[in-house]
């Protein structure tokens, strides 16, 4: 049986592994504090029930999650057919001494361990600390352009 649109399941779908352990960067969309729609590109690392990203401490998004934590995030690749995976939820900040370890891990998944560390090591000489952002999944949505279509094209 498939899992419907929302369900949390849908994150251990193999199509959402993909995405997961790609990498490609996830969208984050979040409320700015006028109350139009911001998205931004951002690293992620996915431990298995959550998205831990990394950002400066001065990043002007926390002041906009701050106010109002409900994001959605985006993970799509560019390879026909396309995957495409939706994940709504809330974000919860905590400051951290350093570098976020999670930041350090999704950098050596992106850039490779070599190059992952230098740039850890390069980031460490331009902040002091970081901001853990945690990103708790409420909604899960999957398009595969096989198996899962967007609604508007559900026969």
């Amino acid at each position: 049986m498939s899992v419907e649109q929302g369900g949390l399941d849908l994150l251990e779908h193999p199509a959402s592994k993909e995405l997961l352990q790609s990498t490609i960067p996830a969208r984050l969309a979040y409320v700015w504090m006028d109350g139009t729609p911001r998205v931004v590109p951002i690293w992620f690392h996915w431990n298995g029930r959550e998205f831990v990203l990394g950002t400066p401490p001065k990043a002007p998004k926390l002041k906009a999650l701050a106010k109002n934590p409900k994001v959605a995030l985006t993970i799509d690749d560019n390879t026909f057919p396309h995957k495409v995976l939706l994940v709504r939820g809330s974000a919860r900040m905590e400051f951290v001494n350093g570098i976020v370890p999670e930041y350090a891990q999704a950098a050596e998944r992106y850039f490779g361990p070599q190059q992952g560390k230098a740039w850890v090591a390069q980031l460490s000489s331009m902040t002091a600390d970081m901001v853990r952002v945690t990103i708790t999944p409420e909604w899960a949505g999957l398009l595969d352009f096989q198996t899962r279509f967007p609604s508007a094209l559900r026969l």
